[in-house]
């Protein structure tokens, strides 16, 4: 059963002087598939050519991945995953980028984790570990993910299901693996992405239909919040019922919000 092509072609490998695997030279997105359909599959291809661009890697056509997409849905299940990895390909030692590169395409296929819909809710901690700063990166899917890694460690031996970062000021950014959504005076509140973390479609979509706002966020604000969840493009929204000692009951306000998700996405159906 196929379950990873590289460049269109079945294989689990990749050459030792590839750039992604050499330096993290390269972008990545997570798609949801659900009946063999590609969940905001434009939006992705559009985030991972954004972030492309800033990279100065150039994209392979559209019809590429689309062709990589229905190769590894012919044969997968109701619900599945993909990974779509665009790295600059071989190269040299040395950061400096070779002028002259043939970018790599990387698709493999993985079991979905449940729908955020029938989450009993999420254990959180603070991590101790920051967001790095960096602008020019800001919001997008790179392959240079160690902060994460590193904050995701800090969760091995713990009774937690997700960890929230802050930036290098000690501000609330994110959850390790998806946005952080804020429940204040009955409003939805979501950090601002300007120098660090990324922007998820899930968070986009939200944002796009006037469901939640951009506000910068104190850890008091989080704690005291009258709910918390996390969003991705994978699960949808996902219920914290718990921050270090702090918990939150089930509420009108979280359920109400995996609805009109729901209305805007049927994947994410409750």
């Amino acid at each position: 059963m196929i379950e990873c092509l590289v460049d269109g072609s079945e294989q689990l490998s990749l050459p030792a002087d590839d750039r992604g695997l050499a330096y993290g030279d390269g972008v990545f997105e997570t798609v949801l598939c659900v009946e063999g359909r590609a969940v905001w599959w434009d939006r992705h291809l559009a985030r991972l050519e954004r972030g492309a661009a800033v990279l100065g890697i150039a994209v392979p056509d559209e019809t590429a991945w689309q062709h990589d997409r229905e190769r590894l849905l012919r044969t997968a299940p109701p619900r599945c995953v993909l990974k779509l990895i665009l790295t600059r390909g071989s190269g040299g030692r040395g950061y400096a980028p070779p002028q002259s590169t043939r970018p790599r395409r990387i698709v493999s296929r993985h079991v979905a984790p449940p729908n955020g819909a029938v989450c009993d809710g999420l254990r959180l901690r603070w991590c101790a570990t920051r967001w790095s700063l960096q602008p020019r990166l800001a919001g997008l899917k790179h392959l240079n993910c160690l902060d994460r890694v590193l904050a995701r460690a800090e969760l091995h031996e713990a009774d937690f299901d997700e960890g929230l970062m802050c930036d290098v000021a000690g501000q609330p950014i994110s959850a390790i693996s998806g946005n952080l959504l804020v429940l204040r005076q009955g409003r939805w509140l979501t950090p601002p992405l300007d120098a660090c973390g990324v922007a998820g479609i899930c968070r986009e979509r939200l944002l796009e239909h006037g469901l939640i706002e951009i506000a910068p966020l104190r850890r008091d604000e989080v704690e005291t919040a009258g709910g918390l969840v996390v969003c991705n493009s994978v699960r949808g929204i996902l219920p914290v019922i718990r921050l270090g000692e702090r918990q939150w009951p089930p509420n009108e306000a979280t359920r109400a919000l995996q609805h009109r998700l729901a209305e805007i996405e049927p994947a994410f159906t409750l």
